[in-house]
C-alpha cells in the first residue's frame, strides 16, 4: 500500500526514505504520475478477494476498467483482454466466467481472477500480499504454481509477502524477513535457511513442526509483538530476546542493518561480526537453486 501510495493522506504521512523503481523514486511522483503505475508497471494482488472484488460488477467490467484505463481498449477489444486473461490464469470457460459475479465463484477461482486482473495490463512487478490466505492447501499449490508459470513467461519480478516459510523456501530468491516495521535480516533464500543469524529468524525457524521430531509442544517466542504507539527503546526485539542476557546496548541502540557476511545482512548487536561490518544497501541478484525431482513410476 506504501509503495503504491494507496494509503489516504492524512492520516498517512511519508517522513523519510524513499522508494525507487526502475531509477525513479515513486515518493516524488505525483498523483497523476502515481495513476499511470499502478495497475501499468506495478500491480496487486490483495490478501482477500472476496473483500477486494466489487460484489455488484461482473467480474469482466472489473478486469476491463483497468484495462481500459492503461491499455485504452474498451468494448469489445476490452473484453477480449480480460477473455485472454481469464483463461491464462486457468479458468475454464472464461467467456461464461466474465458475466458471473464474484459470489458465483469459489474462493481459489477468485484468487485467480484477482490474478487475471493484476496481470492484464502486463505489469513489471507483482505484488502478491498473503495470496494463498484462506485457501486450503491443494489450491494454494496450484495458485503458486501458477504465478512461477506466469513469473517465468513474462520476465516479471513478484514481490511475495507471506508468513508461510515453506511458500518462501519453494519460491523465493532472496528474502528479507521484517519484525515490528524493520527488515531485521536479508540474504538469499538458501543462505537464510541455512545459516539464520537474527533470533526473530531463529525463533521462526525452531517453531516449525519437523517430521519425526516428538515434541509435547512447539517452541514459542516469549512474548508478544509490540503496539506500534510504544515501540520499545533500543532494538524492537530485545524485550523476547534470549541473546540479551542484560545487555545494555540492546535496549538502548537500535542496530541498523549491516553487511555481516557477504550478501547477507542482519541488525543484531550479538551477530559475530557485527560491529565491524559495513552499513549497506541489502542488493542480491540471485536465482534459488532448484533441486531436480525424480518420480519414480511403481507398477502395481
Amino acid at each position: 500500500m506504501s509503495i503504491l501510495q494507496l494509503l489516504p493522506k492524512p492520516p498517512a504521512k511519508y517522513l523519510s526514505g524513499q522508494i525507487f523503481f526502475q531509477g525513479r523514486d515513486l515518493l516524488k511522483e505525483s498523483e497523476r504520475a502515481m495513476r499511470s503505475v499502478r495497475g501499468k508497471d506495478i500491480a496487486m494482488i490483495f490478501q482477500e478477494p472476496m473483500t477486494s472484488l466489487n460484489p455488484v460488477y461482473t467480474i469482466g467490467d472489473q478486469i476491463v476498467e483497468a484495462v481500459a484505463l492503461h491499455q485504452g481498449k474498451s468494448g469489445r477489444a476490452g473484453y477480449a483482454v480480460a477473455q485472454q486473461a481469464l483463461e491464462d490464469v486457468g479458468i475454464a470457460d472464461p467467456a461464461r466466467r466474465l458475466g458471473e459475479y464474484p459470489h458465483q465463484m469459489s474462493g481459489g477461482m477468485r484468487q485467480r481472477v484477482m490474478i487475471a486482473m493484476a496481470l492484464s495490463c502486463q505489469p513489471k512487478l507483482l505484488i502478491a500480499d498473503e495470496p494463498t490466505t484462506a485457501l486450503d492447501v491443494t489450491i494454494q499449490a496450484q495458485i503458486l504454481e501458477l504465478l512461477r508459470k506466469l513469473q517465468k513467461e513474462r520476465n516479471m519480478a513478484i514481490m511475495l509477502i507471506t508468513h508461510d516459510l515453506g511458500v518462501v523456501a519453494e519460491n523465493a530468491d532472496a528474502v528479507a524477513v521484517m519484525y515490528a516495521s524493520r527488515n531485521v535480516e536479508t540474504a538469499t533464500v538458501e543462505e537464510l535457511f541455512d545459516h539464520p543469524m537474527h533470533p526473530y529468524t531463529e525463533g521462526l525457524f525452531k517453531s516449525i513442526p519437523k517430521l519425526g521430531a516428538n515434541r509435547d509442544r512447539l517452541d514459542t517466542i516469549p512474548g508478544t509483538v509490540p503496539n506500534p504507539q510504544r515501540f520499545p527503546a533500543g532494538c524492537k526485539f530485545h524485550p523476547r530476546c534470549h541473546r540479551m542476557q542484560g545487555d545494555v546496548k540492546c535496549s538502548t541502540v537500535e542496530p541498523n542493518l549491516r553487511e555481516v557476511q557477504p550478501a547477507h545482512w542482519a541488525s543484531c548487536h550479538h551477530v559475530p561480526g557485527y560491529e565491524s561490518a559495513l552499513v549497506t544497501i541489502p542488493t542480491i541478484s540471485h536465482k534459488r537453486q532448484i533441486t531436480a525431482r525424480v518420480t519414480q513410476e511403481v507398477n502395481a
